[in-house]
């Protein structure tokens, strides 16, 4: 069996992890149970991309006890759990290539060698591997019957695709399952963002002002967390019906480039690019605590921020201070990645549950199907 984990010394730590997760996780466990007994995915190739977690391996094992082969790797660099990895890898037998703060080649390495596997079906977060599948190893795409997409930002792409007419096999989107976007994307992103954010810099929330940037569900989910802590938080929304929802919803709401100059924490949940730009961190004030929580690190201009900086270093794990040539420093924490899994450990299990329980069923379906969906999301 091939593998590319940090450390499989590290395994035992992780089985710990895995059944304290499990411990909370009782939709996919009774779907394991089934499974177990029906094997509706035996001998199917899946190869899934995922944020390497306690919940994930979780839904490895479930995929594993319905008969499937599966191949795992990182959709980001910096969301592997390691010893989450190494577990999978010593005591379920399954092919994991994810390390912690691997670098861009590495990344796309170990997306290449889960699509060795040649995959019947893809399971997705962010839509990396979808992307490297019709770009780069197209001459797999006609053993491909099927996938799933976790993610907005991955939703957002592989539409694009089929809009072009490029998306060559189905994509069930099982971030727009309601138990997944209302749950998950709400419950779980305010609270793992906030975890986050003050693990990373152990600042206090009470009384700032904290800038959301997106009221879409994750928006409405840290902002909703951020007041609780005592926040004064501030929305940014360039649709205008969230915007007035999150008005009613007792936000203040205003444009970027006016919230840049007050806020003391920044936090992108867009699923879109360039969402704080080189114009804004110019305002901002002295000592700004600048993350992100959509799936990207583009949310943020980095590009343009080392543009107009003197000078940069890690100040301490996780925030990189950027001291602008007007002599003010800027925070980005967690490199501009999804600071929940960079700096904290992600979703709690409970919510990963439901969405990691559409997973599964998804491909069970699509698996049963006797007549392939059409080439869509």
């Amino acid at each position: 069996m091939d593998y590319d984990v940090k450390d499989i010394k590290s395994a035992k730590e992780g089985a710990l992890r895995i059944e304290w997760a499990n411990q909370n996780m009782s939709v996919l466990n009774r779907i394991r149970k089934r499974f177990e007994k029906q094997t509706p995915l035996k001998g199917i190739r899946i190869s899934a991309c995922l944020h390497v977690t306690t919940e994930t391996a979780s839904l490895m094992q479930t995929l594993k006890a319905g008969g499937a082969e599966v191949c795992l790797c990182a959709s980001n660099p910096l969301s592997t759990q390691d010893d989450v990895a190494a577990s999978l890898v010593k005591h379920d037998r399954i092919s994991v290539f994810a390390i912690k703060g691997e670098d861009h080649k590495t990344y796309y390495r170990h997306i290449y060698a889960v699509l060795d596997s040649r995959p019947q079906f893809t399971m997705d977060d962010g839509a990396d591997l979808v992307s490297t599948l019709h770009s780069e190893r197209s001459e797999l795409l006609s053993g491909v019957r099927g996938g799933t997409e976790e993610t907005t930002t991955g939703i957002i792409r592989l539409r694009s695709m089929a809009a072009d007419g490029v998306l060559q096999y189905p994509i069930i989107a099982v971030n727009d399952a309601q138990t997944k976007h209302f749950f998950d994307n709400r419950y779980g992103t305010g609270q793992s963002t906030i975890d986050g954010i003050i693990r990373a810099t152990n600042r206090l929330v009470a009384g700032s002002n904290f800038v959301v940037c997106g009221y879409g569900w994750c928006g409405r989910g840290l902002a909703m967390r951020a007041r609780g802590m005592g926040a004064n938080v501030i929305v940014t929304e360039v649709d205008p019906l969230p915007a007035l929802e999150a008005v009613m919803d007792g936000f203040t709401v205003m444009p970027i480039h006016r919230a840049a100059r007050i806020g003391d924490f920044f936090c992108t949940l867009t699923g879109n690019i360039n969402v704080i730009r080189k114009e804004h961190f110019q305002v901002m004030k002295d000592g700004a605590m600048v993350s992100n929580s959509g799936h990207f690190n583009v949310e943020l201009d980095l590009e343009g921020l080392k543009k107009i900086s003197k000078s940069r270093r890690v100040i301490r794990p996780f925030v990189e201070e950027y001291r602008l040539k007007n002599g003010r420093r800027i925070n980005v924490l967690g490199e501009g990645r999804l600071i929940n899994l960079a700096a904290a450990e992600g979703h709690p299990s409970s919510v990963m549950d439901m969405s990691f329980a559409n997973q599964a069923l998804s491909i069970e379906y699509m698996v049963k199907l006797k007549k392939p969906l059409e080439k869509n999301v």
